[in-house]
């Protein structure tokens, strides 16, 4: 839930207005807007070369997978997931919150990659090698403050 959600329930709830530090937290998210707008856009920009070059990177540390048999299905479905994952964490970026990824990202599709007995630890490693693959086209500020994002969905899996 954003601060800006999550502020005016909790007020609401309360039956009071926003306070200071409320306000104060409301304003400090919307002045880094800019930031998280320009790291989604990079994002959205990269896409395909974020998904190339991290697909390849998890296919050299794990050759014998089901996406690296050789099969275009599997290989299409798994770039195509990775390119889920990257949308995901770019609207979570703008939002500034994980919600996204907790919502449709993690509760649903772990038990959907486990029925088909996909292992959990493959999907966080693939995911560290998108945040590698990202986080290498950034500054160190900009790569630390998406570099959480990844860190989420890893967590998520393990």
């Amino acid at each position: 839930m954003s601060i800006i959600t999550s502020s005016i329930k909790s007020a609401d709830r309360e039956a009071r207005y926003l306070s200071l530090g409320e306000l104060k937290a409301i304003a400090n998210f919307y002045q880094g807007g800019q930031d998280r707008l320009r790291l989604a856009q990079i994002l959205v920009a990269n896409e395909t070369e974020i998904v190339n070059k991290g697909s390849q990177r998890f296919w050299q540390r794990y050759p014998n997978t089901p996406s690296n048999t050789g099969n275009p299905t599997f290989r299409a479905s798994c770039m195509r997931d990775q390119g889920w994952y990257l949308r995901l964490i770019t609207y979570a970026i703008v939002l500034g919150d994980t919600e996204p990824i907790e919502q449709t990202g993690i509760k649903g599709t772990k038990e959907m990659y486990e029925s088909l007995e996909i292992p959990l630890k493959n999907l966080a490693e693939c995911m560290r090698c998108l945040k590698e693959v990202t986080t290498e086209m950034f500054s160190l500020k900009d790569a630390a403050a998406i570099a959480p994002y990844f860190d989420y969905i890893i967590q998520g899996f393990l």
